[in-house]
């Protein structure tokens, strides 16, 4: 069974940056995402990563926040900056793939993140 842990959400002031974590445990081949979703608002993508390093952002993104994977440690990263209120959300983690011959896709709890002065 394969699980999703996000962590490194927080309260940070526009122009901050954090760097969210989603750690996986058990195997999965195949694409990792960050989405997020603000209250009333539906999720969305915010970055994609495919398991041969493609990356694509939101066009609201682009430019400042980074998503990347340490194979070693079986975690995604997304590193955001220049952070703006609008990028207030829960962001959620998500693998598509597949795991011991099943198609699967999970997504984690979701982090808080909370940009505000």
């Amino acid at each position: 069974q394969v699980r999703l842990v996000e962590s490194g959400g927080g309260l940070v002031q526009p122009g901050g940056s954090l760097r969210l974590s989603c750690a996986a445990s058990g195997s999965i081949i195949g694409s990792m995402a960050w989405y997020r979703q603000a209250p009333g608002k539906e999720r969305e993508l915010v970055a994609g990563l495919t398991s041969g390093g493609d990356t694509n952002y939101a066009d609201s993104v682009k430019g400042r926040f980074t998503i990347s994977r340490d194979n070693a440690k079986n975690t995604l990263y997304l590193q955001m900056n220049s952070l703006k209120p609008e990028d207030t959300a829960v962001y959620y983690c998500n693998a598509r793939g597949w795991s011991f011959g099943r198609f699967l896709e999970v997504w984690g709890q979701g982090t808080l993140v909370t940009v505000s002065s």
